[in-house]
């Protein structure tokens, strides 16, 4: 369990908040706006209406106690900057701030931010990847791994994953299989394929793509 300040209850902010409690985090959210605090008091370990521009309102937060500083606040950029900085300077351990670009995240970065996240981008960049590519659900991590469920070939079906080795012919790790049923199996090199199942996979993203889309040829093919 972590302590978690969160301010500015956007979309985004408002759906970081709730799933932070529903892990059993402490969470605590600010905003400037009286009626979304009034609306959500009840949800979290703590709710306090006020501007975090200013520094009397961020001294008065202790965020010193706080895991974790996130900054959501979409619509105002220099009120971001403003916030990250005032955070900073009052000894936050560590802050994450909300970006809509790369220009933003690298003035963010110089007031004190030590990682940023884009929502919107993360999203558009992984339904793009997963309905570009016959990629299933889609995890970037990095520039150099991800991870993405896919189907499993039906060549390969009745093969072992020590017959096939993927990760010798193509570069990619299997780190599970899901049965038609959808129970999740543990794998080793024994491990059969299964008709109708799907494999949890990790890899380069890109060797993920290209493997995806030579399966998807193969499978034209032999129609």
């Amino acid at each position: 369990m972590k302590s978690i300040l969160i301010i500015g209850l956007g979309r985004f902010g408002i759906h970081l908040a709730e799933k932070m409690a529903e892990l059993g985090n402490d969470v605590m959210v600010v905003d400037e706006s009286e009626a979304l605090i009034n609306d959500v008091s009840e949800k979290f370990t703590d709710a306090l209406i006020g501007d975090c521009t200013k520094e009397s309102t961020v001294e008065a937060l202790s965020v010193k106690t706080f895991d974790i500083c996130f900054v959501t606040i979409g619509s105002n950029f220099q009120a971001s900057l403003e916030i990250v900085c005032n955070l900073k300077e009052n000894g936050a351990k560590y802050i994450v701030a909300k970006a809509a670009k790369e220009s933003q995240a690298k003035f963010l970065k110089l007031v004190g931010a030590d990682e940023i996240v884009y929502p919107e981008k993360d999203v558009a960049d992984r339904l793009a990847y997963e309905y570009s590519n016959d990629l299933g659900s889609f995890v970037n991590f990095g520039k150099d791994f991800s991870l993405a469920e896919v189907d499993v070939p039906k060549a390969w079906v009745g093969s072992t994953i020590f017959e096939v080795d993927c990760r010798k012919n193509y570069d990619i790790n299997i780190i599970a299989l899901r049965d038609e049923q959808g129970n999740i199996i543990k794998v080793n090199g024994d491990t059969v394929f299964e008709e109708n199942s799907t494999m949890l996979v990790s890899g380069d993203k890109n060797i993920l793509i290209k493997f995806t889309r030579i399966r998807k040829r193969r499978i034209k093919k032999n129609k």
